[in-house]
Parts: structure tokens; C-alpha cells; sequence
């Protein structure tokens, strides 16, 4: 159990939590946890439940409420964290707040480089809409050149890149202005459907069942060192999915930096030497096993959301009217979709590694980015 583990790390966890279910923190923690990780969470709602079943019962944290939080950390001396993930938001009060942590624990951590790393999901919105207050975008672009590693959806980065993805020439220039406006040395981006992108350059594109992961890590003059990794998509739409993969790259970049040396590990944002090739990079090496273990748990919680919808037949009862039907069918498979993490953990310790890495070459970019 121990060699399945990755180097011991403190995270501070700044996110969303739910009684029932698995999103935010109660997602992140526990994924965080069963790598290794020894966990502090801040939480910045406490919901019944996901917002996906279209109800539920709960409270918002306030800005001053996170901040007394981490204030109660900082007078027992319990904030040594060599990391923070920071996910949901649900205000732009809150997001100062986390922003302000943030700055509080990189100066903390200013005399020792790559001692402390702070990973920030800018959570505001998918598929072509904000599901956040429009103020709560300029809260994000003011603290992200603070953040070492950003993983916007493709929405997000169209947000914070000011530029609409519609190419493979459009997400290269999206991932380079984010690298310029922010001076953010590492970027992923989750979820681009590249069949739907036009196509340039040598790069083929993934059949329509595929998504695609981009990251990106800085060379020195603050260009790109691109890559991508092709994942099969499932047919089920998951929430807390985001969470996952954000809880996951915590962990398995701080094992791929730990596993590069000691020189990188005392970098700053533990940015590699530009030597070092995209496909090489440790953020493209931690990408591929966060995408097989998640892979591998969704793909099993498919089985059991099929399993439990099939033996579940909703009553036909006349006096019910048609939309309480559909709201309880929809309750029914919103809840029958919920991740099977807990009895699928092995699959986060010990990913079936499956899928390969791509380097974006030079010459797949458009010339003015080369």
C-alpha cells in the first residue's frame, strides 16, 4: 500500500462541500486522502446536495467567514500546507478572500522556492454560459497571475483568454495569452471536443467519441511547451468530475516533480528546465494518470448508474401529474449517476495507465505563435 502512495503533502483544500455525494471537497478530500495527502478543508458551501438535481437545501459562506476560518489556522500555527486547490467560489467577496490566502501562503513560503504550490480551478461557468455572478470574473482575473497551475474548462479559458475556441489555431492562442496576461506558469485545459474545432496543421483530430486534455508548461521566455492526451468519452454526464481531476493532479504532479529531482522540486512553480519536451513535462506525466484513474472509476460508475436504473422501474401512478414524473425521473437519474468513488479507490492509487501523451510540435502551431 505504501509504494502506491505519493510523497506526503499538506493541502490546503478551499472548495464546495455536500452531505450527499461526491463534488467540491467531499469529492476533492477524499481523493486527496487516499493518495497520501493530509487534508485541511475550507468550505466555501454546505449543500445538501449537487446543484444538478435542480434542488437543494443549504448555506453560502461568506468572504469573512473563510477568512476567519484560516485565521483560526494561522494562530495554532497550522498553516505549513505545501499546496492549495481552490475550486467554487461563491462570490467575488470569497474569491478575494481565497485569493488573499493564496498570497498569504506564497509569502510565507518566499525564502524556500517550491515549497509551497497553489492549484486554482476558476469555476464560472460551461458549455457557453456563467453559472457565476458576472463580478465574480473579474475577482478570478485579478488573483490568477498569483496561481502556479489553472485548469479552466474550455468556456472558462475563452473567458479569461478573451478568445472564442474555434480552431486548434484559437486554443493555441487562447493557452499563449493566458500564459502572457497572467504570467501563470502552468495551464491545463479540460475537456476540448476537437472534432469540433476546425483543423490546422499536421495534428489529427480524434474521432467524435474523444475528448482532449491541452496543458501547457512555460519555457523561460514564457512561450508554451503544449501537449495533449486523447481520452474516449462516456456517455453520462457526471458532476464532481472537475473536482476529480483537480484533487488528482494535486497529488500526481507533486509525485512527478518529487520523482524529477531536487533541482526541481526547489523551483519556483517547479517550472522544468526548457530543455525538457511537453511530453516530458511532469505536469503531462501527472495528466496521464489523473485520466486513467478517472477513466477507469467513471467507466464503473456507468455500469452501476445502468445497473440501478434498470431495476429500479418508476411507478406509473395516475395521479401523478406529468411534471412531477419528469422532476422525480430526473431526481432518479441524477441520483443513479452519482461517482462510485469510495468502492472504486483503487483505481486512484493504482491507475491502468491506457492513454498516451502528444507533444503539440512547433510546427502544429499557427506562425504567428511559433
Amino acid at each position: 500500500m505504501s509504494d502506491l502512495l505519493v510523497p506526503e503533502t499538506r493541502v490546503l483544500a478551499v472548495a464546495s462541500h455536500v452531505a450527499y455525494g461526491h463534488v467540491g471537497n467531499t469529492m476533492a478530500t477524499f481523493v486527496m486522502q487516499s493518495l497520501g495527502c493530509e487534508v485541511a478543508a475550507l468550505n466555501t458551501v454546505n449543500f445538501s446536495n449537487h446543484t444538478g438535481y435542480r434542488q437543494f437545501k443549504g448555506t453560502r459562506a461568506t468572504a469573512q467567514e473563510i477568512t476567519d476560518l484560516y485565521q483560526g489556522l494561522c494562530q495554532s500555527n497550522l498553516v505549513d500546507f505545501d499546496v492549495m486547490l481552490s475550486g467554487y467560489a461563491p462570490s467575488a467577496a470569497v474569491v478575494e478572500a481565497v485569493g488573499a490566502i493564496g498570497l498569504d501562503l506564497q509569502q510565507r513560503a518566499e525564502k524556500k522556492p517550491g515549497s509551497f504550490f497553489w492549484v486554482l480551478d476558476p469555476v464560472m461557468g460551461d458549455q457557453g454560459r456563467l453559472y457565476v455572478n458576472d463580478d465574480v470574473v473579474p475577482a478570478y482575473k485579478k488573483i490568477i497571475h498569483h496561481a502556479d497551475l489553472i485548469l479552466p474548462n474550455q468556456f472558462e479559458a475563452e473567458v479569461l483568454s478573451g478568445i472564442k475556441i474555434t480552431s486548434l489555431a484559437t486554443l493555441a492562442e487562447a493557452i499563449t495569452v493566458i500564459h502572457r496576461i497572467y504570467s501563470v506558469p502552468h495551464v491545463i485545459i479540460t475537456s476540448v471536443q476537437l472534432f469540433k474545432l476546425s483543423q490546422s496543421g499536421s495534428t489529427p483530430s480524434p474521432p467524435k467519441n474523444f475528448l482532449t486534455v491541452i496543458g501547457s508548461t512555460t519555457k523561460s521566455d514564457g512561450s508554451p511547451r503544449l501537449f495533449r492526451i486523447d481520452v474516449p468519452a462516456l456517455d453520462c454526464f457526471f458532476s464532481g468530475t472537475g473536482d476529480m481531476f483537480a484533487a488528482l493532479t494535486v497529488a500526481r504532479l507533486r509525485e512527478a516533480v518529487d520523482a524529477a529531482g531536487d533541482d526541481l522540486r526547489n523551483t519556483r512553480s517547479w517550472v522544468s528546465p526548457d530543455s525538457v519536451a511537453s511530453s516530458n513535462l511532469p505536469l503531462a506525466r501527472a495528466a496521464v494518470k489523473v485520466l486513467s484513474s478517472m477513466h477507469s472509476v467513471l467507466e464503473r460508475t456507468m455500469e452501476a448508474r445502468d445497473a440501478e436504473l434498470a431495476k429500479e422501474v418508476p411507478s406509473q401512478n395516475g395521479d401523478v401529474g406529468s411534471e412531477e414524473q419528469q422532476k422525480r425521473e430526473h431526481l432518479r437519474r441524477t441520483k443513479a449517476a452519482e461517482v462510485r468513488l469510495v468502492r472504486n479507490a483503487r483505481f486512484l492509487r493504482d491507475p491502468l495507465v491506457q492513454f498516451g501523451v502528444q507533444e503539440w510540435r512547433k510546427e502544429d502551431l499557427p506562425a504567428q505563435l511559433q
